[in-house]
């Protein structure tokens, strides 16, 4: 293969595919020998992840570049967007938080006809608005280009839709993308939520005539059935649009891939829906795991679920906690935000008469925070001086600088790798049992900061023979289970997807060959000619 080639995979809808697709073309070309990267131009998400220099980027374009067989890197994902409300994100621009952006400020010049709920757009505004983006698309395909100079192929990932009419104007991720670094387009449609003809149709007459001439083909995912069921439709969609059908792709259940957003824990989706690995005691263990606001790296608990035996669960009631062998606090952008969730649930009640039980607790990053005794935050909420749940010997000042970190150290005996991501700089005070990782236990409470700890096999098991007898749970974790031997299951499963059910000539031919000519164009195109 010529160096440098590119696709870019689009979805008709949000959860369409995109991620399951990219990682399995990531995997099918990585295990042909090619040098392989993913590449995320702009990514919205709460789950991120911190690369060995210490950049910040989705977890999503971290767990592609695991399928690629490569090492993850900001140039993968030079735009991340952090939610911190409704309508604000933090900006984080090549694995640097940047600062604290509204959605009209990012994206306020997405064309003269917007009208956001304060007022419309001033000429200043939407000149600010293009310069931005002239700049944002600038670096990202830069750091494309990066990519393409150094691999055989770069497998991209749009995010929403491409036919997201309203906000094409600004667009760096999908054919904003495609155009500036000449991309041909595979769409990827979800049959199973229903209309994905009507989709792929309208997704491509709502384009320009520019956007369309980068629309190759399209791509069907979660198909059940008979696929000659679906062939005479597939004919009939290159008839109207003069664009063929690479793949369909069957349903396939619980796929462990580390998602943008969501409340799946992805391997427990295989642990239930294949095999179910009985427990290797007498006795199983049951976590539950507070669902608090911007719920940021819930995969943390993957490794918990993925144990025979341990039940995980999200829950946001007090008696859901009745019966949980350990409480797990996930981590959260908004940490004051949780805590007031938790007083206002009467979670952070029925989490301290636990404690006071000397039932297991444990707290990750943001949920460490709220465990401590008080939190000083001019920086994420700006809420000054919070009181916490006080289980933890700890007081918490937000920084303006966010650490990011990949530490290493050791608990319970066991060596562990994890991961940091925070503005909250905890300060130990006088009073802990003994220290944890970064934190501290006191009883049955535990707290750190670090992420993806539960990933270290022996101390995960050592820990959980920990929550075990605090329970008096007749609970033996398996001395075989492998998180990372898991993960790289999965990622071969999205490969196989690929190899067994895509047209993977008609694929390698659009990442060498870029965009074919003679694609026709689909009426009426976009309104007003936006893109």
């Amino acid at each position: 293969m010529t160096l440098g080639g590119g696709l870019l995979v689009a979805g008709t809808t949000s959860d369409a595919g995109k991620s399951v697709v990219t990682a399995g073309i990531c995997r099918w070309l990585a295990r042909k020998g090619l040098r392989v990267a993913p590449f995320k131009a702009q990514n919205m998400s709460l789950n991120s992840f911190v690369t060995r220099d210490g950049a910040e980027i989705g977890r999503a374009q971290a767990m592609q570049a695991a399928a690629a067989r490569a090492e993850p890197s900001a140039l993968m994902n030079p735009v991340l967007l952090k939610p911190g409300s409704d309508r604000s994100s933090q900006v984080v621009l090549l694995g640097k938080p940047v600062g604290e952006m509204t959605a009209r400020g990012y994206f306020g010049g997405s064309g003269p006809a917007a009208k956001p709920l304060s007022g419309a757009v001033s000429p200043e505004e939407k000149l600010h608005s293009e310069r931005r983006r002239e700049g944002l698309l600038e670096t990202v395909t830069e750091c494309l280009s990066e990519l393409r100079r150094t691999h055989d192929a770069v497998i991209c990932e749009g995010a929403g839709s491409p036919a997201e009419i309203n906000l094409r104007r600004t667009d760096i991720v999908n054919l904003g993308l495609a155009r500036s670094a000449g991309l041909p387009v595979v769409v990827v449609g979800d049959i199973d939520r229903g209309g994905v003809f009507a989709s792929f149709f309208g997704t491509t007459a709502l384009l320009s005539r520019e956007d369309q001439r980068h629309i190759a083909a399209y791509m069907v995912n979660k198909f059940r059935g008979d696929v000659s069921l679906l062939e005479p439709g597939l004919d009939m969609l290159r008839d109207l649009t003069g664009r063929p059908t690479v793949g369909v792709l069957p349903y396939a259940h619980g796929l462990g891939i580390d998602e943008e957003d969501g409340l799946r824990v992805s391997l427990r989706g295989t642990v239930r829906e294949s095999v179910v690995a009985p427990p290797h005691g007498a006795d199983v263990l049951r976590v539950a795991v507070a669902a608090v606001p911007l719920m940021s790296n819930f995969t943390d608990v993957d490794a918990l679920a993925a144990e025979p035996g341990v039940i995980v669960r999200f829950v946001d009631r007090p008696e859901e906690l009745a019966d949980a062998d350990l409480v797990v606090l996930p981590g959260t952008r908004g940490t004051v935000k949780a805590l007031e969730w938790l007083r206002e649930r009467g979670l952070a009640d029925a989490i301290a008469r636990r404690a006071a039980e000397g039932r297991p607790v444990l707290g990750l990053c943001g949920g460490f925070q709220a465990l401590g005794e008080r939190i000083e935050d001019e920086v994420e909420s700006k809420a000054g001086t919070v009181t916490g749940l006080g289980l933890l010997p700890v007081r918490v000042r937000f920084a303006t600088g966010k650490t990011l970190a990949r530490p290493v150290g050791e608990a319970l005996g066991e060596r562990v790798e994890g991961y940091e991501i925070h503005h909250g700089v905890a300060e130990l005070l006088d009073g802990g049992d003994e220290p944890f990782l970064d934190g501290c236990r006191v009883g049955s409470v535990w707290g750190t900061h670090w992420h993806g700890s539960l990933e270290s096999d022996g101390f995960r098991r050592a820990f959980l023979r920990r929550v075990a007898a605090a329970s008096g749970r007749a609970f033996v974790p398996a001395p075989d289970t492998r998180f990372a031997e898991l993960r790289e299951e999965q990622l071969d499963r999205l490969g196989d997807l690929i190899e067994e059910h895509a047209d993977t000539d008609a694929l390698l031919r659009l990442i060498e060959g870029g965009v074919p000519d003679g694609l026709p164009f689909v009426p009426p195109g976009a309104p007003g000619g936006t893109g």
